[in-house]
């Protein structure tokens, strides 16, 4: 049984993050719950997680993990690893490369970490745009 739900997350959110990162991470999390095919909470004791999922021609997938502590896991080294279709990785990699200016090659990206929001967004543009990648992958996948 899941420890964590939305309440729970949220409240836990605004005890340890900004109002900015709070506002993103409602914002984030009201994506979930119209997109996902599963929206998964955590179990911890310390804080609270999210999970994103989509489901693919390989099942349910994890696209991404946010926690309670305002971070972000955009789950790109998990999801080199499954058999997914190779443009749609392609893609989602090119839309976060150019929107947080970040690499995520497998060089330079070796794995998968949290990464804080307000360290990843700066404009509410960027919120957008992320969400925006994240619906298209989807989209794409469940074709």
């Amino acid at each position: 049984m899941s420890k964590w739900d939305k309440e729970h997350f949220i409240d836990d959110l605004r005890a340890n993050c900004s109002r900015e990162v709070t506002k993103i991470g409602i914002s984030i999390i009201e994506f979930g719950e119209k997109e996902a095919d599963e929206l998964s909470w955590g179990r911890g004791k310390d804080h609270g997680t999210l999970s994103f999922k989509c489901q693919s021609d390989v099942g349910l997938i994890t696209l991404f993990h946010m926690s309670s502590e305002g971070a972000l896991n955009l789950m790109i080294n998990y999801l080199r690893g499954k058999d997914l279709p190779k443009q749609v990785l392609r893609d989602l990699i090119v839309k976060l490369e150019s929107n947080f200016l970040r690499e995520y090659d497998e060089e330079l990206y070796p794995s998968d970490t949290f990464i804080k929001i307000n360290e990843l967004f700066h404009t509410s543009n960027q919120v957008d745009k992320f969400l925006h990648a994240i619906e298209g992958v989807c989209y794409r996948l469940r074709q």
